[in-house]
């Protein structure tokens, strides 16, 4: 577990894809093996600048998620680098076969990059959700699974997968996200969570753009006497067991916030640890067992409290206060 990181002031007008597309163009002129695939997504992927840069680094699919993912491993096996870059809703669910045989079983080194994830094409409705990919995705053998928090954690994620030999699924979000990290200056680790905040009363778990409303929270509940320690779950496969349990050892008592169903997601790897091993109180936040309502994602979060009010009263909650 990576050290404790203080609260980030800096207000982010940058999107996570565009920290993407900028980190991959700068490693690809470089790295003629590093490939960018993308199915009619080099708009909302952010990649346009990849692909008028580096035109012989970028291959177009078209809208055939399938194909995409094939290609890709096929790429991987003759020794490439391949990313692909897709939403979300579309390559974790159109291409989940190919994904689980061409990329994971096959062992091709492919890195799928999810993106406008979760609920960021929240106008559009529940077609274009994403919410059961962490746990499709992480259930396959071999395949491993990430969330960033933001901007300066995506760019070190882009940079760690590069050379990561082991297949890779990512989902990023649509639109900018407040910065968690008030700058790059820390340890990333792939599986090893990041402590953001100190506690001793209750642990808050969360990843990706739910990080942020999890150390408002905690900041909140500190002026009260509550004191919350925050982990940025960055990778939810591996997952850092070791910080989970220390979790349970220390603070007796777990929250969980992801913008997923509660099902399957972060909230379910964490309980399948805690069960087992150290049963302490928990509380999962997500999206519940239903189609998830159309707005924009801050109405979305905020109908389903994945917001840092909501986290503090089921805090309050499970504490018993």
């Amino acid at each position: 577990m990576s050290g404790i990181v203080g609260k980030s002031k800096t207000v982010n007008t940058v999107a996570n894809r565009q920290v993407v597309s900028r980190t991959l163009l700068d490693l690809a002129k470089n790295d003629q093996e590093i490939l960018v695939l993308t199915s009619d997504s080099r708009g909302s992927a952010s990649m346009v600048p990849f692909a008028e840069a580096l035109p012989d680094q970028l291959v177009e699919v078209g809208i055939a998620e399938q194909n995409l993912v094939g290609i890709a491993a096929g790429l991987a096996a003759s020794g490439k680098k391949p990313f692909v870059a897709s939403p979300a809703c579309f390559l974790s669910m159109r291409s989940i076969e190919q994904i689980k045989v061409d990329v994971a079983y096959s062992r091709t080194n492919v890195k799928l990059i999810g993106i406008s994830g979760g609920v960021s094409y929240g106008a559009l409705g529940m077609s274009h959700h994403s919410l059961q990919d962490l746990a499709v995705t992480r259930a396959i053998p071999d395949l491993h699974v990430m969330m960033p928090a933001d901007r300066h954690e995506t760019k070190k994620m882009i940079e760690a997968l590069v050379n990561y030999e082991t297949p890779v699924y990512m989902r990023i979000g649509r639109n900018p996200v407040e910065d968690s990290y008030p700058d790059e200056e820390y340890e990333f680790t792939i599986g090893k969570a990041v402590q953001m905040h100190e506690g001793s009363d209750l642990t808050i778990i969360a990843s990706g753009e739910t990080v942020r409303p999890s150390l408002e929270a905690a900041h909140a509940m500190e002026t009260e006497g509550i004191h919350c320690r925050v982990l940025n779950m960055h990778t939810i496969k591996p997952l850092d067991v070791e910080a989970i349990l220390k979790a349970a050892e220390e603070t007796s008592h777990i929250v969980t916030v992801e913008e997923h169903s509660v099902f399957g997601g972060l909230g379910a790897a964490v309980s399948e640890v805690v069960s087992q091993k150290h049963p302490v109180p928990m509380k999962i936040i997500g999206i519940p067992d239903e189609p998830a309502v159309t707005g924009t994602s801050t109405q979305v979060f905020e109908h389903y409290g994945i917001s840092a009010k909501n986290i503090i009263n089921a805090s309050k909650e499970l504490l018993g206060r």
